[in-house]
């Protein structure tokens, strides 16, 4: 094993000193400093933007935007897996949105979604209340003695 060094140092040749353009013709980057001769890029703010394509239409506006995406709609939930629960909280506790932001699993100032998976066992009896909770982590919670409640919206409470 490598000794402890309190000092961190970058190895040798990880930091180049930058090339200093435009500083006379015996630097060898004199004149036109690198660029070339004349052009867009030679000048100042001769930048193009990513997707330039010489002036010709440049792909993503030549092809027609077609269809719609889901992606922001998508819903994203913060999974526990019930063995954190019986480690975490005591038996008889609520686990909620304000117990869990209690607790640190998710921000109190902008509560997640949570869903509740089955990996592990669970011993206590809890009354959990999240928004989904998949069948193994129902089962094991209701085996112990808990009861699950969760704001899912199936195809009858539509």
């Amino acid at each position: 094993m490598a000794e402890y060094n309190p000092v961190l140092t970058a190895p040798m040749g990880a930091n180049k000193k930058p090339k200093r353009v435009g500083r006379g013709s015996s630097s060898g980057l004199g004149t036109t400093a690198g660029k070339g001769n004349k052009g867009q890029q030679s000048r100042s703010g001769g930048k193009t933007y990513v997707g330039f394509e010489g002036g010709q239409m440049p792909l993503y506006r030549r092809i027609a935007h077609k269809g719609f995406s889901n992606y922001p709609f998508k819903k994203e939930y913060v999974c526990i897996n019930v063995e954190i629960l019986d480690a975490k909280f005591n038996d008889g506790d609520v686990v909620d949105q304000a117990s869990l932001a209690a607790k640190g699993f998710i921000s109190a100032k902008n509560p997640a979604m949570v869903k509740v998976l089955g990996n592990g066992e669970i011993t206590k009896k809890l009354t959990v209340v999240v928004d989904k909770v998949s069948e193994s982590a129902k089962a094991k919670i209701e085996k112990a003695g808990g009861s699950v409640k969760t704001a899912e919206k199936t195809e009858e409470n539509k």
